[in-house]
């Protein structure tokens, strides 16, 4: 077997200039000034004036440089070399004051001296960590006291059903955590129906009380945990898009959660 974190590595370096000219992200509109993070993440995260924010897997960038036109004094960091590249060059013909680091997350307290006030995960991060538990506490190590770690993502449990059913959920994944990830020919990509390079990815399964029992074992305090029925994108072909732009199941629109967001806040003490 290939080495999984190489692997996936490979593939976000080769899905970075095809995201970039994507409809789904949009970079000309972010140029134009559009805002791309989720209306969720800034209701519940709430005024970043001033604040240091960490952004743990960010891609290229976008959604770190949205907190930082929000007033936020931002870190980016990614293992995509492709990536982090991306961001700096859109950052620098912006001007907008952001930072951009390459590294595994799962690293991030041995590359960053820095403490913040906000640690933030978003989009689909969580399935590419081969050891959740080990990168939230190494975060929540540089989070400054009173500082919230903050994670928006797909539900654990809608990432049981196959992606590739054309009419109904049909359970095809695990729920709870491995050690070893679920490994696949990725041929395609959420961002856009162009054609991506063929790269075999790794995936591994996280459950809710992983999740909080993670956030709760690196000595935070969670002080939420939201779940909602729709989702950023069209995660099974029978999904139908509403005027609010999420997506949504057909029938039973409140039959399953399709995504959440959790908020836990490290003691001042």
């Amino acid at each position: 077997m290939d080495d999984p974190t190489e692997s996936n590595k490979r593939m976000w370096d080769d899905l970075v200039a095809i995201h970039e000219e994507s409809k789904f992200y949009n970079v000309d509109g972010f140029k134009r000034g559009d805002q791309t993070l989720d209306p969720i993440e800034i209701e519940e995260i709430g005024d970043v004036s001033g604040k240091s924010l960490l952004h743990l897997m960010c891609h290229f960038g976008l959604d770190t440089m949205s907190w930082a036109r929000l007033g936020a004094k931002v870190t980016g960091v990614d293992f995509s070399p492709q990536a982090i590249e991306t961001a700096e060059r859109i950052s620098k013909e912006m001007g907008i004051d952001a930072r951009f680091i390459c590294s595994d997350v799962h690293n991030v307290s041995e590359v960053l001296d820095d403490t913040f006030d906000i640690v933030f995960m978003s989009g689909g991060v969580l399935c590419w960590l081969r050891d959740l538990k080990h990168v939230i506490e190494s975060a929540a190590s540089l989070l400054k006291p009173n500082g919230i770690y903050y994670i928006r993502d797909f539900h654990p449990f809608s990432t049981v059903f196959d992606e590739e059913a054309k009419d109904k959920l049909v359970v095809r994944y695990q729920y709870f955590e491995s050690s070893e990830p679920v490994n696949y020919t990725a041929t395609g990509s959420y961002a856009t129906e162009k054609p991506t390079p063929v790269r075999v990815a790794y995936e591994w399964s996280h459950s809710v009380s992983e999740i909080l029992n993670s956030m709760i074992n690196s000595g935070l305090a969670v002080e939420f945990f939201n779940e909602f029925p729709f989702g950023s994108y069209r995660a099974y072909p029978f999904m139908q898009k509403s005027e609010d732009g999420r997506w949504r199941l057909p029938d039973r629109q409140n039959y399953v959660p399709l995504m959440f967001s959790v908020m836990a806040r490290k003691p001042s003490a």
